[in-house]
C-alpha cells in the first residue's frame, strides 16, 4: 500500500496575508463600490492574499471616543475590532473630501490602536483632478503615528467617474492594472516581512 504524504500545513510565514480592504466612504450616492470592486477583482486570484472587505457604511461607531464604551459601542466594536486585529495588512480605498479623507474613516482609526501597529497600509484613492492623493498624504501621517508602515506606491483615479463605463469596467485599465500590481507586490513584501519579524519578537518588546 502506498503511503500518502499529508499536505503541508501553511505556517505563519507561508500562509496568505490576511488583507482588510477598508472602504472609507459612506456618502449617499458614493462611487466607492465601483473602485472597491475593481480593486478586489485584482486581488481575487492573487496566491499570497486573502481579502476581507470592511465597509465603513456598515458600521455605526459613536463619534465620542470612550475608554469605557457603552453597550451599543461595545456591540459595534465586537463586529469590527476582531477583523482588524486578524488582518496582517490593510488597503484603504478612500475618496478626498475637502483636501482630506472622510470623517468616518478617522473615527474607525481612532477607536483602535494596537490593531494597526507594525502592519503595512496601502492606499487606493479616487476623486477629481487630484485623484484623492491629498487624502492619502494626510493618512500617511495618521498611520505613522499608529506605528503602521505606509506603502510607497499608490493607485489613484483622477476624474474617476469618467474612467468607468456603465458596467463598472475601466475604459483603459493598462496603467492602473500595472499600478495595482506594484502596490500588491510591495504590500505582500512588507506584510510577510513584518509578520515574520513579529513571530520572532512581538512588536514593542
Amino acid at each position: 500500500m502506498e503511503l500518502m504524504t499529508p499536505a503541508p500545513v501553511p505556517s505563519a510565514t507561508t500562509a496568505p496575508l490576511k488583507v482588510a480592504v477598508i472602504l472609507a466612504s459612506n456618502r449617499e450616492g458614493r462611487f466607492a463600490p465601483v473602485i472597491a470592486d475593481w480593486f478586489l477583482s485584482r486581488t481575487a486570484d492573487h496566491p499570497d492574499i486573502e481579502t476581507d472587505l470592511v465597509d465603513i457604511a456598515d458600521l455605526d461607531l459613536p463619534y465620542a471616543l470612550s475608554h469605557r464604551p457603552g453597550p451599543d459601542a461595545t456591540a459595534q466594536l465586537a463586529q469590527i475590532t476582531p477583523r482588524l486585529a486578524a488582518a496582517d495588512a490593510f488597503v484603504v480605498v478612500t475618496p478626498e473630501y475637502n483636501h482630506s479623507f472622510p470623517a468616518p474613516l478617522k473615527n474607525l482609526i481612532d477607536w483602535h490602536r494596537a490593531e494597526w501597529q507594525a502592519k503595512p497600509v496601502a492606499f487606493v484613492s479616487y476623486g477629481g483632478v487630484s485623484g484623492g492623493l491629498r487624502a492619502v498624504e494626510h493618512l500617511r501621517q495618521v498611520f505613522a503615528e499608529l506605528h503602521a508602515v505606509s506603502i510607497r506606491d499608490t493607485v489613484s483615479f483622477h476624474n474617476a467617474g469618467a474612467l468607468f463605463d456603465d458596467d463598472r469596467r475601466h475604459r483603459d485599465p493598462a496603467a492602473v492594472d500595472a499600478a495595482a500590481k506594484t502596490l500588491l507586490d510591495q504590500l505582500v513584501w512588507w506584510g510577510q516581512a513584518l509578520r515574520e519579524a513579529k513571530a520572532v519578537r512581538p512588536y514593542g518588546d
